[in-house]
């Protein structure tokens, strides 16, 4: 009896084990996975390609292809309705007869709207007309020469400034009574104006990027003899290039 429930544990592990043997599954390897996916896809590629239609689609017409009327909306200072009411006739006549566009004064927001018409379907000439506070024999330039391009910017892209800071900016960039802004003017020949911490550059490409150079300098904090020097060497080697 002892022999017996001596070898009754051993017996017990080893069925045990046996059953834990039978219970695992056999798992195939990566390789033999792999190769089984090549031997399908080249089963696969034997196959004649089944042939496809191209899909049909109706022809568009050309209103349908040139999409909803672009519409730019200018919204109008309070200290600038009486120059634009002066000068409506005179804005007014160059934008329908030599762009082609429709132009209104809206009394309820404020703003003038501009929108191309069926004469002119182009929206590049919503930009021309956008001229900010120039003068306006300077808006009537844009208009009428192709040359002629307008740039904008805020004095804070160029440095963060906040505070008594950005009015010191603005104020190098103006000078005593203008000064600083006029000799830019004279020696790029642009036009710029400066409405709040926004800077308006008008002139051709080469000249817009010298003054625009210049105003960032005075900007950074560089004193305005240097900005003058630099712009002239700049501008002579220009006109001899030229």
């Amino acid at each position: 009896m002892d022999t017996v429930e001596n070898t009754t544990p051993a017996a017990g592990a080893a069925m045990e084990a046996k059953d834990d043997t039978d219970s695992f599954t056999k798992v195939k390897s990566k390789k033999t996975q792999k190769r089984k996916r090549e031997q399908d896809g080249a089963g696969m590629d034997t196959e004649e390609p089944v042939a496809s239609k191209r899909p049909q689609f109706p022809p568009i017409s050309g209103d349908k292809l040139r999409g909803p009327d672009e519409m730019r909306k200018i919204a109008v200072p309070a200290h600038r309705y009486t120059p634009l009411k002066e000068n409506w006739l005179k804005i007014f006549t160059p934008i329908v007869e030599n762009l082609q566009l429709q132009v209104r004064f809206n009394l309820k927001t404020r703003n003038v709207e501009i929108k191309v018409s069926f004469l002119n379907t182009s929206s590049r000439f919503l930009t021309r007309c956008n001229a900010h506070t120039f003068s306006f024999q300077d808006a009537l330039a844009l208009i009428r020469l192709d040359e002629l391009f307008l740039e904008s910017f805020d004095v804070t892209d160029v440095k963060p400034l906040k505070g008594d800071h950005l009015s010191r900016a603005i104020g190098r960039i103006a000078g005593k009574g203008g000064k600083t802004k006029f000799t830019i003017e004279n020696v790029t020949k642009t036009r710029i104006v400066l409405a709040d911490t926004k800077v308006h550059i008008l002139g051709s490409f080469q000249n817009i990027k010298m003054a625009r150079t210049a105003i960032c300098n005075l900007i950074l904090g560089s004193p305005p003899s240097k900005v003058y020097g630099n712009i002239r060497v700049v501008a002579s080697r220009t006109a001899e290039r030229f």
